[in-house]
């Protein structure tokens, strides 16, 4: 694998708020790390903010410990047995008399008591270490008393518990009870900017690394100056909940922004699985052509090549939906192979290997096709009607 950014350069990273989602950034610092990439500011909203201070502190075990074991109830005043039944919806084991009671408090106190989470920044943010590393943390957040979004510079903020409270008005997400902090009252900075890449810009960074979550929000519209390259890390699956703080789904969040931060630092194909490309679109023409041939042959059909391209590659590009070459139209075939016969997708695969594992279920001696493509291909005569193979030696 080739990485595709430089490590001579030194970098900016934009943090996007999203709540429980936030253990996708961690993930995503692992792999910057082990790629060599160095940072000298980190620009955060609302869990952005929370995970930049971690950043900053440089403890990733640390960092990873802490989201791989969140519970809801290190986050707000709640049972935590009684929210993961309702966030699975499984409500036949909700207690209901317990949850009457804890949506009698919601509606008392205006929102989740947050408590635990100011009392989790009490132990875990250590203000001096953040105030005199060499690395800079911009926060994100709005002031409701004064009607206006701030930006702060973590070093600004000297009094004591003044980060602390900055750090904690940045992640006041609406269904939270508000409460003063300093005399004045905000809410989470993704009433501001939820992915704030501008305060990098303005803060003259030329290479910003930008780890969304896919947070609804209001995401602050500027130009991005044609001298500015930010790199874009995206979520190729969904993350959950804002307020689904389990650590089951924490730790997959984790996995898939490592690996997806893996796709873009070393240009990874594919889109549910990660693939260090290897094969021209020639060698991928070669290989469809083997294999459709094999497909027809075992179907008692004899089609030419011409037919093959005219009439089976364009009924495979459609079922799949493949606008690209060749090679795309493999990876397209190759990820859903791969899906049915239940593949790791956390793994980074070549063209070589994953087509090698999928020899088991779906090779020569297998006598099985994966349905997709018994789907986009059939066939009415006398001969097959619709069934597969394996159909017919059953």
């Amino acid at each position: 694998m080739k990485l595709q950014l430089d490590t001579e350069k030194v970098y900016a990273i934009a943090l996007e708020g999203g709540g429980a989602r936030g253990a996708y950034q961690i993930g995503a610092w692992r792999a910057l790390r082990e790629a060599g990439i160095r940072f000298h500011a980190v620009s955060g909203t609302s869990v952005g903010a929370l995970n930049g201070a971690l950043m900053l502190m440089g403890d990733l075990e640390r960092a990873e410990e802490i989201w791989k074991n969140i519970t809801f109830s290190q986050v707000m005043d709640v049972d935590d047995d009684a929210m993961k039944n309702l966030m699975s919806l499984n409500l036949r084991d909700v207690d209901w008399r317990g949850q009457l009671e804890q949506m009698k408090k919601f509606v008392l106190n205006r929102g989740f008591d947050v408590t635990p989470l100011r009392q989790w920044i009490d132990e875990l943010v250590d203000e001096e270490q953040i105030r005199t590393s060499e690395k800079e943390l911009y926060i994100q957040t709005y002031s409701i008393s004064d009607m206006k979004g701030l930006e702060l510079r973590a070093k600004d903020l000297k009094e004591p518990g003044e980060l602390k409270d900055m750090l904690l008005a940045s992640a006041y997400f609406p269904a939270f009870r508000n409460e003063q902090l300093g005399g004045k009252r905000y809410t989470d900075g993704g009433m501001q900017d939820v992915i704030p890449i501008h305060s990098l810009v303005d803060n003259g960074y030329r290479e910003i690394i930008a780890i969304r979550l896919n947070c609804p929000g209001v995401e602050r519209s500027f130009k991005v100056p044609r001298y500015v390259n930010v790199h874009t890390v995206l979520p190729s699956q969904e993350l959950g909940g804002l307020l689904e703080f389990e650590a089951e789904q924490s730790r997959k969040n984790m996995t898939l922004g490592y690996y997806d931060t893996m796709r873009m630092l070393y240009g990874l194909s594919g889109s549910r699985y990660y693939i260090d490309r290897g094969w021209t679109e020639e060698k991928a023409y070669e290989f469809l052509i083997r294999y459709l041939g094999r497909y027809l042959r075992d179907y008692g059909r004899q089609l030419s090549l011409t037919e093959v391209n005219e009439k089976i590659l364009p009924k495979l590009r459609k079922q799949v939906e493949c606008k690209g070459d060749y090679h795309a139209l493999l990876l397209k075939m190759l990820e859903l192979a791969a899906e049915e016969a239940q593949v790791d997708p956390f793994h980074i695969y070549t063209e070589d290997e994953l087509t090698e594992l999928l020899k088991h279920d779906y090779g020569e001696k297998s006598g099985r096709y994966p349905k997709f493509l018994t789907k986009a291909l059939v066939f009415r005569s006398s001969f097959v009607r619709s069934r597969n193979l394996w159909d017919r030696k059953k």
